[in-house]
């Protein structure tokens, strides 16, 4: 957008003498509504479903703890406050506290009702809701982003030693998934490429994650309508990879005298490559490929539990989406994977009616990647020989 172009004031002359006595009227700021959860309170909590305890409540419309949503508000105080003239208000003329609009915008995302229904719980209209929203969704954008990066060294060992531990995967660095965010779309938007393989409009997103459900790295905005595997090659993840800019900072020695260098599991929808490991396809399988992919099977369903969590929490992504700008919605996506990596880091407790009862991808199948680097399956088979050279120590000790 071209700057605003600024004109000259004309100067004008004083008058000699005035005609009229002039009353100026200070502007004190309207009142800031600092009540809002007792009002909320009261008229949301009977339904059946609500929790009668209040700091349980609390975490049921608004998906995190009070003191999580107090950090949040203070990530974003400074780009949400109210300032009058002009600043948001309530149906009885009261500014907008920072601390209502942060928890407008969380209900709208982990609720996924529409603006008029969030509106009418909060006492404000819809175009509120709007505004309010996609002001919180900025915010988080800019000041939340260090809680979703590639991890430093003393993390990245702490996330290997998990894996090891859990899945018998030395140096592993996460599990890598995507899903599909579903739509409905203006016919003048439609086209084969944002229409994938079940008939929906859908916008991918992409996650690779840690042992605790964490996004490490996401790719999104790209259409449904690609492979999994298509989608993969045109992320910034596999260029650094493919450049050795990532996943290249250890080698591991293995029980059976081989070694490992870092790397990521994946389903077979994904290239079998030497930082990227799938499982094997075989219809005959010995018993230490069976192990192996027993193990990385467990280890790769991460991906699936943290995206399960994430549509479970901001059902916003779950439900089917109205229309959405789709220069927009990347940004919707990325602030609610961020959300979920603030409740990982806060330490809250996720509900267990939280994540989604069934697949976070129903109706979808993933065509088998048929791309094979023999690298990769070197060092598949090194682990696999590692693990069942583990599991017979195991059987003589």
């Amino acid at each position: 957008m071209a700057p605003v172009k600024k004109f000259k004031k004309k100067s004008k002359k004083k008058p000699k003498e005035l005609k009229r006595d002039i009353v100026i009227e200070s502007l004190e700021p309207k009142s800031i509504e600092v009540d809002w959860w007792d009002s909320f309170w009261q008229k949301n909590s009977s339904g059946s479903e609500v929790p009668k305890d209040e700091t349980e409540g609390f975490q049921y419309f608004f998906r995190v703890s009070r003191n999580t949503y107090d950090y949040i508000c203070s990530l974003v105080g400074e780009d949400l406050i109210s300032r009058p003239p002009s600043g948001l208000i309530n149906i009885e003329g009261r500014l907008l506290s920072v601390e209502k609009q942060v928890a407008i915008a969380l209900r709208r995302l982990a609720s996924g009702e529409s603006q008029v229904s969030v509106g009418r719980s909060f006492g404000v209209g819809q175009s509120t809701v709007s505004q309010v929203t996609w002001r919180f969704i900025e915010a988080i954008e800019e000041r939340a982003r260090h809680h979703l990066k590639w991890p430093e060294p003393d993390q990245a060992e702490e996330i290997k030693d998990r894996f090891e531990e859990s899945f018998s995967l030395p140096n592993c660095c996460g599990a890598i998934g995507a899903t599909h965010i579903i739509m409905t779309l203006p016919a003048v938007e439609t086209s084969d490429d944002w229409c994938d393989e079940v008939k929906n409009y859908s916008m991918f997103l992409q996650g690779i994650v840690d042992h605790e459900l964490r996004f490490l790295d996401i790719v999104t905005g790209w259409p449904g309508g690609m492979t999994v595997d298509r989608l993969f090659k045109f992320s910034a993840f596999y260029k650094l990879c493919e450049t050795g800019d990532r996943l290249n900072d250890s080698v591991r020695p293995l029980s059976n005298g081989g070694e490992i260098k870092e790397y990521i599991v994946g389903g077979n929808e994904y290239p079998l490559l030497p930082w990227l490991i799938t499982p094997y396809e075989d219809d005959n399988l010995s018993g230490s490929m069976t192990n192996f992919n027993e193990n990385h099977i467990a280890a790769s369903k991460l991906a699936g539990k943290a995206f399960s969590q994430l549509k479970g929490t901001w059902r916003i992504l779950h439900k089917v989406m109205w229309r959405p700008d789709k220069q927009k919605l990347p940004s919707i996506i990325l602030v609610c994977c961020l959300l979920h990596n603030i409740i990982i880091d806060s330490g809250d407790e996720v509900h267990p009616d939280v994540p989604l009862s069934d697949h976070h991808d129903t109706g979808y199948g993933n065509e088998s990647c048929q791309q094979v680097y023999p690298l990769g399956e070197s060092m598949r088979d090194n682990l696999a020989k590692h693990m069942e050279h583990q599991k017979q120590n195991l059987s003589s000790s």
